[in-house]
């Protein structure tokens, strides 16, 4: 992208009304186009592999794959691309996992017009973007204390990691199945997550697993 070439965006919403409603707040400014849109994680990282845009908007919790493990794919895929969470979510935790996985910025959906363009511009420029009033939620996450899971909750997580199912894993630990999703979910709860992939990645951003 030179300095007068518009901005490639690419618009990643489980939604189609919001991925719409952004495309129109961000085309009525010249110096930014559109260049994709995706309604989940999985279709993000292959559009942005393929399309090389300057900036992902992303929204946070899509499914499968959420934003935050969306964001370190993409960021592999590539390398130049920023990513701007853009969400209805203020919990501090989410916060952090994003930034933490290498994301430009973070967004509440109700931002404005011109703070949506802004945030675009400030990214591409490669500056950090933050909705003003989140700012004190990211520094008290970042003092927070890390969440302590318990020894067989990182076994189970560990498990997870090597791509073993929840039957495997209650085979391998002398468990039910049934335990080992009520460890899932006391980990993801601990993580502040809502699947198998982000729990992993949580807990290997945090040093929690080996």
């Amino acid at each position: 992208m030179t300095e007068r070439d518009p901005i490639g965006v690419l618009l990643v919403d489980d939604h189609p009304v919001v991925r719409e409603g952004l495309s129109a707040m961000l085309e009525l400014d010249p110096g930014i186009r559109v260049v994709g849109q995706a309604g989940s994680g999985e279709e993000a990282v292959v559009q942005a592999g393929r399309l090389r845009p300057d900036i992902v908007l992303l929204d946070l919790r899509m499914g499968a794959m959420d934003g935050v493990a969306a964001t370190g794919h993409i960021l592999r895929e590539s390398p130049r691309t920023k990513v701007v969470i853009v969400t209805t979510y203020e919990d501090d935790a989410d916060i952090l996992r994003a930034v933490e996985a290498g994301a430009a910025g973070y967004l509440l959906k109700g931002s404005s017009r011109e703070e949506l363009v802004g945030a675009v511009k400030a990214a591409a420029r490669g500056e950090t973007v933050l909705t003003p009033s989140l700012a004190p939620k990211l520094f008290r996450a970042r003092v927070a204390e890390p969440p302590v899971l318990s020894e067989r909750e990182r076994e189970v997580l560990q498990l997870v990691r090597e791509g073993r199912t929840n039957a495997d894993i209650g085979r391998r630990l002398f468990i039910s199945e049934a335990t080992v999703k009520t460890h899932l979910l006391r980990s993801f709860k601990k993580l502040a997550v809502s699947d198998r992939t982000a729990a992993v990645m949580a807990a290997l951003e945090r040093g929690l697993l080996s």
